[in-house]
């Protein structure tokens, strides 16, 4: 459970991160293929090299879904409805992908964030993403 503090600086962190989305993103999504090869099997479609057009955008995509989920945390269940719709029935994606991407999105935060980014910032991410991890795969149950 995240508390009120945990709350409130999620969404500084998101703020911060949105000038840098693209990065942010683009570079979670490349650690991920490259730590973890399988996931790469759902973007046969994508050019994923380093900042190909199609990993900023796609990276962008989903530090905006990140952005708005903090936002609106009291909601992320029905804020992150469509998503959870399109990944699970349409894209039909490994569940356990989200929670590789989250690990991904975690390191990369702290490489981007040096000192900012404080152990209790990195507990209230990791909580964050993890409930959103849960909120995407929702639908597969």
């Amino acid at each position: 459970m995240l508390s009120k503090y945990e709350k409130e600086l999620l969404v500084i962190i998101w703020e911060k991160m949105m000038p840098v989305a693209e990065d942010i993103g683009s570079e979670s999504l490349l650690r991920m293929f490259t730590t973890f090869p399988k996931t790469k099997t759902y973007f046969a479609h994508l050019d994923i090299k380093p900042r190909s057009k199609q990993m900023l955008s796609h990276g962008k995509k989903i530090v905006y879904a990140l952005h708005e989920g903090a936002k609106n945390i009291g909601t992320l269940a029905s804020t992150l409805a469509p998503l959870s719709r399109f990944h699970a029935y349409q894209l039909r994606i490994d569940p356990t992908n989200f929670k590789l991407l989250s690990h991904c999105i975690l390191v990369t935060l702290a490489c981007h964030m040096k000192d900012e980014f404080t152990p209790v910032a990195h507990a209230a991410m990791d909580k964050y993403l993890s409930a959103f991890a849960a909120v995407l795969a929702e639908k597969y149950r």
